[in-house]
Parts: C-alpha cells; sequence; structure tokens
C-alpha cells in the first residue's frame, strides 16, 4: 500500500454522504423513516493510488446518484436500502501508461452500482450504545469491456458491523469495525472508522471523520486488461481516509448534507477532489 500523505479524495469513501448513517449505532423507533439523495462527481482524473502510483488509460469521470433510505421495523430494528446509480465517462487518452491507443475506447456509461440492502439490531442502549449489522451488496454491476468501465464489484458483498456510539447534548461519537466478505474470487476486506459531530451553532452540523479499509489479500479474481487500465472495482483496493462533513437542517424534516474527504494511504483507488452534495427528509414519532 502507497503511505504517501496525500490530500486526495478517495472515489470509493465519498461515494455517498449515506455513510454517515448506514454505519451508524442509532436505530430508528418503529414507523420512522430516513430518506436521503445525494450527488457525488470526481471529474477528470488519471491517477491511481498504488506502490508505486500509477495512471490510467483515459480520463475518467465518475459521477454517482445515490438513493439511500432507513426504516424502523420496531425500536430496535432497522432496514437499509442503498441503490446507486452511476454515470462514469472514460474521455482523452492521458499518454502515460505506455499501452497501444486503441486497447480503450471512449465512451459514457449510465447503470447501477451494486445496490445494498441491510438490517441492524441495538442490543444496547443506555448511556452508550452497541448495534450489530449486515448489508448485502448484490451483483448488479454492468462492465463495457471496449472502455473497461465497471460500476460495481463483480460480486456479491456480505458486510457484518459491529457499531458503537454515545451521544451527548450538543455532540455525539461513533465508531464501527467488521469485515466486507466477497463473492467470485475477490479479496475480503478489514473495516475500522469513526466519526465525531458537534452542533457547531442552531442547525447546523459538522462532522469530522476516519476510515480504514485492509485488503485481506486472499483472493485472485482477475480482471480484463481494459478494466486493469481504468482501475474501476478491481481487486485489493484499500485505503485510509478522513474527511469532514455538514448538516444544514431545514425544517425539523428536511435538511441539507454536504462534503469532502482526504486519504492519507491507498491502493488500487483513484486520487482526486470529490464533491459531494445530498438532500435528506425524515418523518419521526
Amino acid at each position: 500500500m502507497k503511505t504517501t500523505v496525500h490530500f486526495k479524495v478517495l472515489f470509493l469513501f465519498l461515494c455517498s454522504s449515506s455513510i454517515l448513517f448506514s454505519q451508524s449505532p442509532w436505530t430508528k423507533k418503529k414507523g420512522e423513516f430516513y430518506t436521503q439523495f445525494s450527488f457525488s462527481t470526481i471529474s477528470n482524473y488519471d491517477e491511481i493510488f498504488a506502490d508505486p502510483d500509477y495512471f490510467t488509460h483515459r480520463k475518467i469521470t465518475d459521477n454517482t446518484f445515490q438513493l439511500y433510505g432507513e426504516y424502523g421495523l420496531s425500536d430496535k430494528i432497522t432496514i437499509i436500502i442503498n441503490a446507486p446509480f452511476k454515470n462514469i465517462k472514460t474521455g482523452d487518452l492521458t499518454n502515460k501508461t505506455g499501452f497501444d491507443p486503441l486497447i480503450t475506447s471512449a465512451e459514457t456509461i449510465n447503470a447501477f452500482g451494486n445496490i445494498e440492502l441491510g438490517v441492524k439490531h441495538n442490543f444496547y442502549h443506555k448511556k452508550c450504545l452497541l448495534t450489530g449489522q449486515l448489508n448485502i451488496e448484490f451483483n448488479t454491476n454492468t462492465y463495457d469491456d471496449p472502455s473497461g468501465i465497471r460500476t460495481g464489484y463483480d460480486a456479491f458483498t456480505f458486510t457484518p458491523l459491529i457499531n458503537f456510539g454515545r451521544g451527548y447534548k450538543k455532540s455525539y461519537l461513533q465508531a464501527f469495525t467488521g469485515f466486507n466478505i466477497r463473492t467470485n474470487n475477490y479479496s475480503s476486506n478489514f473495516r475500522i472508522g469513526g466519526e465525531g459531530g458537534y452542533k457547531i451553532i442552531d442547525k447546523i452540523w459538522l462532522i469530522a471523520f476516519l476510515d480504514f479499509v485492509i485488503s485481506l489479500n486472499n483472493g485472485d479474481f482477475e480482471v480484463p486488461i481494459q478494466n486493469a487500465l481504468t482501475a474501476l472495482y478491481i481487486n485489493n483496493q484499500e485505503y485510509t481516509a478522513f474527511g469532514l462533513k455538514a448538516i444544514g437542517e431545514i425544517t425539523p424534516k428536511f435538511g441539507l448534507i454536504t462534503g469532502f474527504g482526504g486519504a492519507f494511504t491507498g491502493n488500487n483507488v483513484a486520487k482526486e477532489v470529490a464533491i459531494n452534495l445530498g438532500l435528506y427528509y425524515k418523518i419521526n414519532n
């Protein structure tokens, strides 16, 4: 893994601001509902974290439209859905890889990424919270061989997590740990991370977070050379990332979310600035 400090955003990490909630120890009460629509864009990048770093064959623009939702089946059980829709474009040649210019084509692909369903169960809720979670990502990716564009992992992913947290009057802290277990000979990942939020003024929260994804290097999934030259959802992707997010409460039910992040380390993931903006709506009892 490359271990230089680099203020660049990992597209895998910030593809959705739903990370604020999907790994949270807080569950919805029975009948409560939360939904969020977000958009993220990573424009015209060509450099990839690795050891050594390398370049894509063509400039890539990666846009994600994402719908995320939570619903309380009971006061302790919450179900989750996460549906990313990808708009990925390969453009001008970078002329930095040494490969034949005709090996990949310029293309734009619009298709779903890995659609995800999950469930959270709260086991302990006093001053601190302890919640178990299981998410399943379905193999709903699309792959275009001429361009090397892949919109998600060519696998099912099972993600068991343990979430911890504690809330205060104007702040909170939470952490999680678990694994991404993938089929189709992808390597599995160990995951650990956390975040803290503070209400800086009325109706505005500022949140800082860390996320560590470490490949177990236990898979030998092989990708076509075209896909290797885009580095989109290839094997053994990992990173150590940080970032900031902000939530603005416009009404008690409706608000805005925006964020950015950076990477200390990475492997087989993009180096480029991402901008994320989301809208949320909630119904509380």
